[in-house]
This record gives structure tokens, sequence and C-alpha cells, in this order.
């Protein structure tokens, strides 16, 4: 029986294991980073040990030093989670080598599958080589790893270098493996996987399948169990090549095979030998704890006779602090404020208060509904994200309660070309009109010296707001009566909540202020100052970080001075995990480049000027 697991991973995944190990009476270890020293994984644990070090280069990608902090606590067992070594088969084998239980497939089976060339190979599929115009469009694929990091779309020749270049770098950063391969792209095909589990006594079992096409930069976004719209042919097509794969390896635990499907017909991906970020759906949809079914296995176990059967419909979406309207850019900051309504299941890795960083991936949460239909499933959803209280970072939130309501996404008729295709309409700003004055209201009330409002009638009242990217300005007025504005009866107002009547109907605000950043309900405005501060100006064509990162690269012989064309790279910033292409805004010259490979800048920092050619 297995006493003591240790998990080599962070995050939401750490403690998601940690969960079920503690329902099953185990004890937990966790390793953390530096910057992760209070990480909710961290604390949740019942002891942790510190892998010194920032980067996951220097922490959790040292194999070598997990396997000694696994030793130092008393673990008698490994689960890798997901991502970083969860598919090394020298970690695997350095963890059983000590004399530890491995919570995953048999290293072999984790050096036959994890690199997806040598997958490929296995299921008779060869990558291209020598890429010719008429391979157009092509995927640039890490060998390793996955969540999306390392891969490239090229549709130009002229591209593939710079874009192999960058897959490497990604790679190599994301799971210290930058090998890099190159596949025909399938164009819109839907993104469908089977969940297996196999144990040592010869048992592979598929559970169902799942949906996963909806995508940005090929890491998933939202996943639902099972897949819609298979044909009873094709989707045991999918479960058949699953269990081929599996046994080709002689696969032992929990795995997925992926598979792109396109014209009815199904083209093997890869088969990722871990546990998949969308695990929760399958959970639901059957009734089963995978992490416990995992340990269950690494104790020598047989699966159970009678297989578990599917009951209704799951989705998952994946809530990320980024800003999907500038280019997915991942946001970092305080998370002051999460919480769902209890009909969805919230899986996540941190608590209020908790610190979003630069050195690791930007999700926030998974929020899972099961329902009976999928039509229910996706109605619980996206009202339950809606209504969730998100304080902090600007997150993906509003365009996932409108990719669950998208009328192509609820007729299941996705494929992941479905960003590419909508983003723009998806992030369209729609903001409340009256938050404003609800912030407003609520910050008279809350700096009132007496608590309330003054009893004499007072001048109109401005105050000033960014609010989806614009400048808005709140006008109201002090009364004997309380507070007045054009077209709007104040019925209530506090420093936390602003009931206003609109057109006969009251609508209530919820207004919570952290400095200049104001949450009313779910939009967010920024406080602006009455008179702008001169020192922030920047002369046109001023390249800001959109985040905080490392530049990793500057464009080859690129200086000031330097011609360059719209469009064109100049730079590339690395943050949580995933590197981020700056480009020049317009045609022109380069007046100055302020950064180096190396150097690290905030939010804000100025990184190029491009002046614009006459």
């Amino acid at each position: 029986m297995i006493t003591t697991v240790l998990v080599a991973n962070r995050g939401e995944i750490a403690c998601r294991v940690f969960r079920t190990c503690h329902d099953l009476g185990i004890r937990t270890v966790a390793v953390h980073s530096d910057v992760d020293a209070n990480a909710l994984h961290a604390r949740v644990a019942d002891v942790s040990v510190r892998l010194p070090g920032q980067t996951p280069a220097d922490t959790y990608l040292r194999g070598d030093l997990i396997v000694k902090a696994a030793v130092a606590a008393g673990a008698d067992a490994v689960h890798p989670g997901y991502g970083f070594l969860s598919e090394n088969a020298d970690f695997a084998r350095a963890v059983l080598g000590a004399g530890l239980r491995w919570i995953g497939p048999p290293p072999d089976a984790i050096e036959a599958m994890a690199s997806k060339t040598r997958a490929k190979q296995l299921m008779g599929i060869r990558p291209l080589t020598d890429v010719t115009g008429t391979d157009l469009p092509v995927l640039v694929k890490a060998a390793a790893g996955g969540g999306g990091r390392g891969m490239r779309v090229v549709r130009r020749l002229a591209d593939l270098e710079g874009e192999l270049a960058a897959a490497r770098a990604e790679a190599a950063s994301a799971f210290g493996d930058g090998e890099v391969f190159v596949e025909p792209y399938v164009e819109n095909g839907r993104h469908v996987e089977v969940q297996i589990l196999a144990d040592t006594h010869g048992t592979i079992r598929p559970l169902g399948t799942r949906d996963c096409s909806l995508q940005r930069r090929h890491q998933k976004v939202i996943e639902e169990a099972p897949a819609p719209g298979l044909s009873r042919e094709l989707e045991e097509e999918v479960r058949a090549l699953a269990v081929r794969a599996a046994r080709a390896v002689d696969y032992v635990g929990a795995g997925t095979v992926e598979f792109l499907v396109a014209g009815g017909r199904a083209h093997f991906l890869e088969m990722n030998t871990r546990l998949q970020v969308e695990h929760p759906v399958t959970e639901a949809v059957f009734g089963v704890d995978l992490v416990a079914e995992q340990i269950r296995i690494a104790e020598g176990h047989p699966l159970a006779a009678d297989p578990p059967h599917a009951r209704g419909h799951a989705v998952e979406a994946r809530l990320y602090a980024e800003d999907p309207a500038r280019d997915w850019s991942p946001q970092t900051g305080t998370l002051h404020r999460l919480t769902v309504p209890p009909s969805v299941r919230l899986d996540t890795g941190y608590t209020d208060g908790d610190e979003i960083g630069v050195h690791y991936d930007p999700m926030l949460a998974k929020v899972v509904a099961h329902a009976p239909t999928r039509p229910e499933a996706l109605r619980i959803l996206a009202s339950a994200l809606e209504r969730a209280v998100i304080h902090g970072p600007v997150t993906n939130r509003d365009l996932l309660v409108r990719s669950l309501r998208h009328p192509e996404f609820t007729a299941a008729r996705m494929d992941t070309g479905f960003y590419e295709r909508h983003l723009p309409d998806l992030t369209a700003p729609s903001p409340d009109p009256h938050a404003p004055l609800a912030a407003a209201l609520a910050d008279a009330h809350g700096r009132s010296r007496f608590g309330g409002w003054r009893n004499v009638p007072a001048q109109p009242q401005t105050k000033r707001y960014l609010m989806a990217g614009e400048e808005h300005e709140a006008r109201y007025r002090h009364t004997r009566q309380g507070p007045e504005a054009d077209g709007v009866r104040v019925v209530h107002a506090d420093a936390h909540l602003v009931i206003l009547e609109v057109d006969g109907v009251e609508r209530k605000y919820e207004v919570s202020r952290y400095g200049d950043r104001i949450h009313v309900n779910t939009t967010t405005l920024t406080a602006l100052p009455r008179f702008p501060d001169p020192t922030t100006q920047h002369a046109p064509g001023s390249l800001l970080a959109p985040m905080p990162g490392t530049c990793v690269r500057v464009a080859d012989g690129l200086t000031a001075g330097a011609p360059v064309k719209a469009g064109e790279p100049l730079l590339w910033l690395e943050a949580m995990k995933m590197q981020h292409k700056i480009t020049a805004p317009v045609t022109g010259t380069l007046t100055d480049l302020c950064v180096v490979p190396g150097q690290q800048v905030e939010p804000g920092a100025l990184l190029a000027v491009v002046k614009e050619a006459p």
C-alpha cells in the first residue's frame, strides 16, 4: 500500500492530486520553487520541500532534486501531474531507481510515446523533412510535452526557420527538451481524444471520448465529454485506435490518445502518457476518480470487473489570467477574490490574495459543469462563469461565456479554427454603461467623512474611468434627497452596493475597489486622475511591454536606424512559459531599441520606437 505521495508539480494539478490522497488517507508532500513558497499547493500538503530557484529549469524540471526531496520527506511514491517531467522517461527511471513507486506508465512506454516523432513512427506515420511550398500549411511541434508550447503554424516558407527557432526555445524552456518536428497542418479539424486506463493485468479500458476543439495557440480552452456528433463508426474507430496505441507499448496507468477528425476520418496526433488537464469531464460523466484509479493501478490492483457507464454530459472551461483581445497576452497581479456558484466544480491552485506571477502557466482554474444533457451543461457552466466573482488581473471569463453561448458551439459545429473565425466578435467590448456611475457613487459614499451623503445641494460631481480601453465619465449630483443622475434613479448607494433604476428596472451593482482598480459586477474599471501625468506620455510609435517578462531574442541584425515593415517581428518576450512576438506597428524606421536579450521588463516598459515613414 502507498502511504506517502510526493507530487512533482505545482498549482492546480498538485492540489487536485493532494485532494484525492487526503480522501484515501495518504500523506502528501509538495515541492516548491522560491516564488511558490506560499503557493496553495505548498500550503495544503502535509509537508513541503523547497527547490531553490525561480524558473522551471532550476526547479520543477530538476528531476534529481525532486527525487532527493521524495526520499528526504519519506515518500514511497511520486505522482508527476501533467507538464514539467510528467512525460520524461529518465525521471520515471530515477524515481524507480530510488526505490519509490511511480504513479504513471512504465518508462519504456513513456519513451515510446512521449516523443511525438517516435509515437507517429510507431503508428506508421512519418514527419515531414524537406518542406516545400506544396506542403503548406505545416505545423511545427515540440517532440516532448504539450499544452500548445513549442507549436507554430507556418503558412509561408520564409517564416519556417524563424518559427522553428522560436518553437525550439519555447520547448526547451517548458520541457527541458528543444526537439521539434514538422507535420502537415489539418485545417479546421475537430480535436477528439480518448481517455484510457490500463492495469498491470492486461486490461485496457477506454473511457469514452472528449472534444477539445476550442483552442488558442493550440492550447485547449473548452473541453467536453462525450465528444458530440460523432458517428457510431467513428467513435468505435478512435476507441479501437486508442487501445491499439496503448497495447503497442504495454501501457499501464491513465493516458490519452488524441486525434484530429476531419472529413469523417480520424488522424492520429499523439498519445499523452499522463493525466490530462481536462480529465474532470471524464470523471463527471463516468463517476470515477482518475487519480484514485492511478494510485490503485500503481499498487498493483486490477481494474474493476464491471466498467463504469457514462451518464449525461460534462463541460470544462479553463479560466486564464490573460487578455484575449490583446493577442491572448498573459496577465499578472494579485488575485483578490475567486468564487463560483456551488452548481459547478472548481479546480484551482489559487486562493484569495495569491499573486499571479510570470514564471508559470496563466491558468487560474478549471470550472466544470455536469448535467443530463449537453444543452443543460452548457447553460449551467455559462451562467456559473457569468456569476463568478473574479477580482484581480484581466481574465478570459467573458470570452468563455460568449463561446459557450455561440450558436456554432451550441450546435456542436465547432472545430479548431473557431477562435480564428470568431475572436473579434467574442472579444468586442460590451461593458455595462452604468458601471462608471455605480463606481463613482460607491466611491463617494466610501470617502464621505460622515459615512453618508451631504444634506445640501451640491455642484455636479464627475469622475473619470478607463473601461474596456476607453475613457468614460460618470456625472451625478448630491441633493437633499440623495444622489441624482440624469436618466437614472439612485435607489441605494453605499461603499459596496449600488442599486440603480433604469427604465423602471432596478439593477444591483456590487462594487469592490483595490487601489485604482474597481470591479463592478463583471466589469473592471480603472480610476483616472483628474489631471494626466505628463511623465507617462510616450512618443508616437512606442512599443510598450504588454506584460512582465524577459526579452529572449531580438531579430537578426536589428539595430536603431534600420528600416522595418508593419507586422515584421522585432523581438520576443517570454512570459508564463510562452514566447510572445513583438512586431512593428507601422512601416518606417526603428529609431530606438531599448532592450537586449536576457533583460527583464515590467508591464509598460518601453521596448522600441518605430517612426512611421512619410
